[in-house]
């Protein structure tokens, strides 16, 4: 069984929204048994990481950048897992206010640090979420899930 990571945070609702998508996807029956840990950022550990075989962030746009709570995430969650998780899917997905690049800038410039490989395009949505953004978002956790499941990662 494939066990998935959601790490996310979320300040005004908008990209839990986006959270709850992602794991309704992840979780849906087509997919298979993929175990599925949602976890808030600041709630988020070590043992989380090494648990999963994949990964899913998602982040508000802070001022141009990822949120606080993630970068704390994963400075707190960088050194310890070390070269442990090299190799392992990851996907993104931004809640932004302006265009979402520096927050998916910044946060690819650490995960790369950590070895993980990005198995989706990152999923940005700009201003008010829509029907189409949560099926985006509901579609990344299915792609994940599924990824994982086939052992395409």
């Amino acid at each position: 069984m494939a066990r998935l990571l959601i790490v996310e945070h979320s300040q005004t609702g908008g990209t839990a929204a986006m959270a709850d998508a992602v794991a309704k996807g992840a979780a849906d029956p087509q997919i298979g048994s993929t175990e599925l840990r949602r976890v808030e950022a600041l709630n988020a550990s070590v043992d989380d990481v090494l648990w999963a075989d994949g990964y899913i962030l998602g982040t508000p746009e802070n001022f141009g950048y990822m949120s606080g709570a993630i970068k704390h995430f994963l400075d707190t969650v960088y050194y310890p897992v070390g070269d442990r998780t090299k190799g392992r899917p990851y996907a993104l997905f931004v809640k932004a206010g302006n265009d979402g690049t520096g927050a998916v800038t910044a946060v690819q410039r650490i995960v790369t640090g950590l070895g993980w490989k990005p198995a989706q395009s990152p999923v940005i949505v700009v201003g008010d979420l829509t029907a189409n953004h949560l099926r985006a978002a509901r579609d990344l956790g299915m792609a994940i899930a599924a990824g994982l499941e086939l052992g395409l990662y």
